[in-house]
């Protein structure tokens, strides 16, 4: 029936719900060449059939899904667009990705070579692969399908977003970190960015592949991690911070009891004695918030040898640093910034964003007495992640604090034709204050271990 007699046919009056009358309307056969038209008019015509059914929480996922494909075969077959059998195959798989999964972004997160999917309204869908970002040739149809997808995430895990509450920092089922931000915040339409999680977490042999870390940096940092030594790892977004965390908590030795606290968690512990706590924003009504501050404060009554913060970003940045200094050595914990100096200096920013009245001195002693090890991370514009600093902080001076740098980064081999950075990470030639803690703890450590020339760890044995 064409579009004009489905018109004739609702004047007439015909006793059809204005639901069905809408979804015949929409999916009046299209031009032949427009099949993503199509496509958008049976999308939209089955969302005016079932309506408040696609998010009825009394329907299980199979029982949703049966139904969804029998309205999908219903419409296809009204619509008697001259489709192939395999292009309605393929339509259909499309739309039931689009009303029950994730739409055009699914096929992104089930790739293993895409670590984050960014989706900018209507605008091309961004993902990065391999440190890259590229634009893809995907977009959402609409704002509406886009805040219906993100709807459907936030619901699955608990969560709501709507103009009283237009953003969301949660996480999915499979620990992969989603943010998304809908309007009026959001001016030019929902915005949604999901990182994804590593199914195989990366080891440190994955690491030193990638040229992250070489191979004597990684067994120093071991070793400093096995000793005790309270670490730092710092750098911009994206620049791997929580990888190498992930890879550092590893080396923590198994009979210790471990305490690992995040926002939402992606830390992947291979220990048997750990305790994972996550953050919890506000619900509905305002209340029920728990704070990273508050799990820290009560990470302190569970008897941790080790305490791990998935990052600091606010006033538990405080009561972080006093654990660190009270007996829990071997703490490790991620920063924002662009430098170990900056690290050093945003440290004492946030502790006081606590709100204690403590002179600017007093703060610095704490961050000096705290802080044994600051790794800094960088990522190069060929996608590669590197770990450029490692830095001591070796104590104060006066009223500021002195740090050393083990290890830096050689910048003079330069790049090669392809654009990828041919430079390492390598020592000073500095001997670490800490180098006496290490032999204490029973450490056989090379002579030549901070020469620049120093070439491996072979015989380096605890």
């Amino acid at each position: 029936m064409k579009l004009s007699e489905r018109l004739k046919v609702a004047e007439a009056g015909d006793g059809r719900t204005p639901a069905a009358y809408n979804a015949a309307r929409l999916v009046a056969a299209p031009p032949k060449d427009a099949m993503s038209t199509f496509k958008a008019r049976v999308h939209e015509a089955l969302f005016a059939r079932l309506g408040t059914r696609l998010f009825d929480s009394t329907l299980g996922t199979e029982q949703l899904t049966a139904y969804v494909a029998q309205e999908i075969s219903d419409l296809m077959a009204e619509a008697k667009e001259p489709l192939t059998v395999a292009e309605r195959q393929r339509l259909a798989a499309e739309i039931m990705s689009d009303v029950v999964g994730l739409g055009p972004i699914e096929r992104f997160l089930a790739d293993p070579e895409v670590d984050e999917v960014m989706v900018n309204s209507l605008h091309p869908i961004y993902i990065e692969r391999n440190g890259k970002i590229e634009m893809t040739d995907v977009r959402f149809m609409s704002d509406d399908h886009l805040r219906r997808v993100i709807e459907r995430i936030v619901g699955d895990i608990g969560r709501r977003i709507d103009e009283s509450s237009p953003m969301v920092d949660a996480r999915l089922a499979d620990g992969s970190r989603v943010n998304a931000i809908i309007p009026p915040l959001a001016v030019d339409g929902p915005a949604l960015t999901i990182r994804k999680f590593a199914v195989d977490p990366y080891q440190v042999d994955d690491l030193i592949g990638f040229g992250t870390l070489t191979p004597e940096l990684a067994a120093l940092l071991k070793i400093v991690v096995e000793v005790g030594l309270n670490v730092i790892v710092s750098g911009g977004t994206g620049t791997g911070k929580t990888t190498l965390l992930n890879v550092l908590s590893g080396f923590i030795p198994s009979d210790e009891r471990i305490v690992t606290i995040e926002d939402a968690v992606e830390l992947q512990l291979h220990q048997e004695h750990v305790v994972r706590l996550e953050s919890r924003p506000p619900n509905m009504e305002g209340r029920g918030e728990v704070t990273v501050r508050d799990l820290v404060r009560n990470a302190l009554r569970m008897r941790p040898d080790r305490i791990i913060v998935g990052e600091v970003r606010g006033p538990e940045a405080l009561d972080m640093l006093q654990a660190m200094n009270t007996g829990h050595d071997g703490s490790i914990s991620t920063i924002h910034c662009n430098g170990p100096r900056d690290a050093l200096a945003r440290l004492e920013t946030l502790v006081l964003m606590s709100g204690v009245d403590l002179p600017s001195r007093a703060i610095r002693e704490q961050v000096a007495s705290a802080i044994d090890l600051i790794v800094h991370l960088h990522r190069f514009r060929d996608g590669s992640r590197r770990v450029t600093e490692v830095t001591e902080v070796v104590g104060m001076e006066g009223g500021t604090i002195t740090t050393g740098d083990i290890y830096a980064f050689d910048h003079s081999a330069g790049f090669d034709e392809h654009g990828h950075t041919l430079g390492r990470v390598r020592p000073t030639g500095v001997r670490p204050h800490f180098t006496d803690r290490l032999i204490e703890a029973g450490v056989d450590l090379p002579s030549d271990l901070y020469s620049a020339d120093f070439a491996g760890l072979k015989g380096w044995q605890r």
